[in-house]
């Protein structure tokens, strides 16, 4: 009896653990001079938005992508992070990290290079 009880809350617990995984979400905020911040894996889209921003240390922080299942990546001017940047925000990483990459020299910069990036929770 005590087996079959173990069994059926493991089963329990790994169903409630799945289901929150479904559901995870994340967001990116950037800022000047490559400031950035991230929230992934969080149940609501708020709270993802408040961690990034609580997160993101340089001064004129927002928001600029939400994320469910997929990634977000932020890339910088190597040479003058406080110039060009590209963020994106994608299903994979190599897709969220490549159109970073694109924008941020697509915005001036020379010497692009991916600074951070995160991905949530894949159900």
């Amino acid at each position: 009896m005590i087996r079959i009880a173990r069994s059926f809350a493991l089963a329990l617990a790994a169903a409630w653990l799945f289901a929150g995984a479904a559901h995870a979400a994340g967001a990116l905020a950037v800022g000047v001079c490559g400031a950035y911040g991230y929230g992934f894996d969080y149940h609501r889209i708020e709270d993802a938005r408040a961690a990034a921003m609580s997160k993101c240390s340089g001064g004129s922080c927002k928001v600029v992508g939400v994320v469910r299942k997929g990634c977000a990546a932020m890339a910088v001017d190597a040479k003058n992070p406080c110039g060009s940047f590209g963020w994106a925000v994608g299903p994979h990483l190599g897709k969220a990290e490549n159109a970073s990459m694109r924008r941020c020299v697509e915005f001036g910069g020379r010497d692009c290079v991916v600074r951070a990036w995160a991905c949530d929770e894949k159900g």
